[in-house]
């Protein structure tokens, strides 16, 4: 408990945060034995020790109810800054690498030919699979913010809006074409897309409440004898 009780307490007298400190150590001891030993009463016999008291908290908390929907909104609404997101681009593209394998001249070349492709209309997620040295998925990338890709790549895709395709652009691994499927600006995520996350973790929380009255009950009762 030591490193992260002195860096959260670090303000505090010496001496007295010593103090708090070994009574914290003392209570987490004996809050932990209690445990042990009710997990033990109710353990199977083929369980392994280190399983014992995950198993016992489990079986312990499975009754309690997730949170209510109404409980989830109002969390989001009076914590929409922990769900704030940068600008946000999916895109998709195409390239051809120059390499050992590939001339600057080659890779140029193929990529004019594909874009020619492309404005005759040929579908921008078959030409990837079938002719992007980066083939798979119709070369979608998936949603990214600014710092995730090469500097050149950013440039030219976060000026695009959704729909548009770029024209041949060089960066550090060959020549690209590039189009922006989709954008989101900055701002918090919208409920639907953290609701989830936010039931979670508010059902944990409302698990940890209740183990902790639980183990007061526990302390309540129990007879503990400091031996030295």
């Amino acid at each position: 408990m030591r490193p992260r009780y002195e860096e959260a307490m670090a303000d505090m007298d010496p001496l007295e945060r010593e103090i708090q400190l070994k009574d914290w150590a003392r209570e987490n001891v004996i809050e932990r034995v209690l445990l042990r030993q009710e997990a033990a009463k109710q353990a199977d016999p083929s369980c392994q020790p280190e399983d014992v008291i995950p198993q016992f908290i489990e079986k312990l908390t499975a009754a309690v109810p997730p949170p209510k929907p109404k409980e989830v909104g109002e969390y989001y609404r009076t914590h929409k800054n922990q769900f704030w997101m940068p600008e946000m681009v999916h895109a998709a593209h195409i390239v051809k690498n120059i390499d050992e394998y590939t001339s600057e001249e080659a890779a140029r070349e193929a990529i004019e030919q594909i874009v020619r492709k492309l404005d005759e209309g040929a579908d921008f997620a078959a030409l990837a699979d079938e002719h992007s040295d980066c083939p798979g998925n119709g070369g979608d990338l998936g949603w990214f913010g600014r710092g995730e890709m090469v500097e050149e790549f950013e440039q030219v895709v976060f000026a695009l809006q959704p729909g548009e395709r770029s024209g041949i652009f060089r960066t550090a691994f060959g020549y690209h074409v590039a189009r922006v499927l989709e954008r989101r600006p900055e701002g918090a995520a919208e409920f639907p897309e953290v609701k989830d996350r936010i039931a979670e973790v508010l059902h944990e929380e409302k698990k940890q409440k209740f183990l902790e009255r639980y183990l007061d009950e526990l302390r309540a009762a129990a007879d503990v004898r400091f031996i030295r």
